[in-house]
């Protein structure tokens, strides 16, 4: 009786152990590489301050709630700076969220946006392994996932990462789709439809997915159809009709997203040509010269993605050029479809890229609004890297083995890099400008001032540990940053202030030398690396005379 009421569950059992057992090692690889990112991201996501602009855009979340809650009547998030350009899907997502659990609206902020970029690293795994099977998958979300420009803002960039994650996401069932034009499965149009209406509703970017979608219709065509004109244009005419549902998805997505690309039916592509055309006077650096964001090079982006990205991402993405432009070098390693599809791939990269250089458009703050090319970019290291094995195990399976174990040390190495650099990961560079050290003060660090939680902390300690009346009065400070990341947390006997000159203390990170604005005695300094991102200076003795005769008790490493 016992054996056979438990037979069909031990029977289960070794089913499930079957399936286990046939899985791809790969795939498996994947799937504990996503659990491992969900359960970093849970364990981390308040470890990273808030960033300048999200006070801003919560705000705006509650503006389209109201806008909404009122009618329509009120029509305050039209006036509020120049947010109205923007989608407020994730805003108003967080604002939802933070009805439900009873969390810090800002921590919640955080580990939404940590699950969306691992969301991203998932999609973009997906995406490789449709392409090239699952071990090119495991390559390219390894490969995304030690990449400080994508690990470390998944946390608070909560524009950027959205938008990446819903356009890969996006690209991933545009290539489900095109597989079965001109009669693509409703699912992958509806998939598409759900995540270009995403992107849209972050920003206006989301409307390279649907350069992205002629680009996959015209490239599908069937080589005897572009013998027949007539064919052709029935080829193309059926694939966008049937791609019509998933325009028209998006579109309802946006615009209850974004209420101002409603107000007029050209208002989407106008508020391109306006991003195309912004000068704020926020400044910047490229290679140790200082620009305002509307001066900059017409190469600051490619570079950028030169010197943040992995070398061993940018090496697999011109690896995966080489093997789609020279056929006869990939063999039949890359056969006619994955060509294509991998094409498409590249032009997600290079289609941006060159139109920021071509038009000169604006930039600032590195790489942060291109970051929707790094998935794409690590989808081809995958498939570059996953063909490269291919071939070498049929000419010597041993270096192939060796190539393995060097590609597996490298994104070893990366880890040791981003854990050094914890929370703080966003940082990082690569040896082709000598790392973080030779970033430093040559290009962009830390402009989110993300240094903020333990600069603070640094302060509090140095006060309990300096003469005993210290920590008992109450002194002001000056922030080189916002005031909210700075009040997040109490502080009974610090007091944020506007007056700088007339602060007691000063905290600024050393990015565009904000440290060197004021003059203080340096009693903390935040590193990483060996080299300082910001500090804490003690103004006392200039804002506080009595304080220059006062003998505290001061750590010898926090001298200046």
């Amino acid at each position: 009786m016992t054996a056979v009421g438990f037979e069909p569950k031990a029977l289960g059992l070794r089913r499930d152990a079957r399936v286990i057992a046939r899985a791809n090692a790969y795939d498996i690889a994947s799937a504990i590489l996503i659990l491992a990112l969900l359960v970093i991201t849970g364990l981390t996501f308040r470890d990273y301050a808030i960033s300048n602009d999200e006070e801003v855009q919560h705000r705006y979340g509650q503006m389209i709630l109201a806008y909404y809650a009122s009618g329509f009547s009120d029509l305050s998030l039209f006036n509020f700076r120049d947010l109205y350009l923007y989608g407020g899907l994730f805003d108003v997502a967080a604002i939802g969220l933070s009805h439900l659990f009873a969390v810090d609206p800002f921590d919640l902020r955080h580990l939404f946006c940590g699950l969306t970029g691992v969301a991203g690293i998932g999609a973009t795994a997906a995406t490789a392994r449709l392409i090239a099977g699952p071990r090119a998958g495991f390559i390219a979300a390894a490969a995304l996932a030690v990449s400080g420009a994508w690990f470390g803002p998944m946390f608070n960039h909560t524009k950027d990462i959205p938008l990446a994650a819903a356009m890969v996401g996006a690209l991933y069932f545009l290539i489900r789709a095109s597989r079965d034009l001109p009669r693509p499965r409703p699912r992958d149009v509806i998939g598409f439809g759900l995540l270009t209406g995403a992107a849209l509703g972050v920003r206006v970017f989301g409307l390279l997915l649907i350069v992205y979608l002629a680009v996959a219709i015209i490239t599908s065509l069937p080589r005897p159809v572009l013998r027949h004109p007539a064919a052709s244009l029935r080829f193309v005419l059926l694939s966008i009709w049937m791609f019509a549902p998933a325009l028209l998805l998006a579109y309802l997505i946006m615009i209850a997203a974004w209420p101002w690309s409603h107000l007029a039916l050209f208002n989407p592509i106008r508020g391109l040509f306006i991003f195309a055309d912004f000068h704020y006077h926020i400044r910047t650096l490229l290679a140790g010269a200082e620009y305002e964001m509307a001066t900059v090079p017409r190469w600051y982006v490619p570079i950028y993605v030169l010197v943040k990205l992995p070398l061993l991402t940018l090496f697999g993405a011109v690896l995966a050029l080489i093997l789609i432009a020279v056929p006869n070098f990939a063999g039949e390693t890359i056969n006619g479809m994955r060509r294509r599809e991998t094409a498409l791939v590249v032009f997600a990269v290079v289609f941006p890229l060159a139109c920021q250089v071509i038009g000169n458009g604006p930039a600032f703050t590195g790489l942060r609004h291109f970051l929707f090319v790094v998935p794409p970019m690590s989808i081809l290291a995958g498939i570059a890297f996953d063909a490269s094995l291919s071939m070498l195990v049929k000419w010597r399976r041993e270096i192939a083995g060796g190539a393995m174990a060097l590609l597996a040390a490298s994104l070893i190495w990366h880890v040791g890099v981003l854990v050094r650099l914890h929370p703080h990961e966003y940082l990082y560079y690569n040896p082709l400008v000598g790392g973080l050290q030779g970033a430093s003060g040559r290009y962009v660090t830390d402009y989110w001032v993300n240094i903020m939680p333990e600069a603070v902390a640094d302060l509090e300690d140095y006060l309990k540990r300096s003469m005993p009346r210290a920590a008992t009065e109450s002194y002001t400070v000056g922030v080189c940053g916002e005031r909210l990341p700075f009040e997040k947390r109490p502080h009974p006997h610090l007091e944020w202030t506007p007056d700088w000159p007339r602060a007691d203390f000063f905290i600024a990170p050393t990015h565009m030398s904000c440290d060197r604005v004021l003059a203080g005695r340096v009693v903390a300094t935040i590193e990483r690396m060996g080299v300082v991102i910001g500090v804490v200076k003690d103004r006392r003795a200039i804002t506080r005379p009595e304080f220059a005769q006062a003998k505290e008790v001061v750590p010898d490493h926090t001298m200046p």
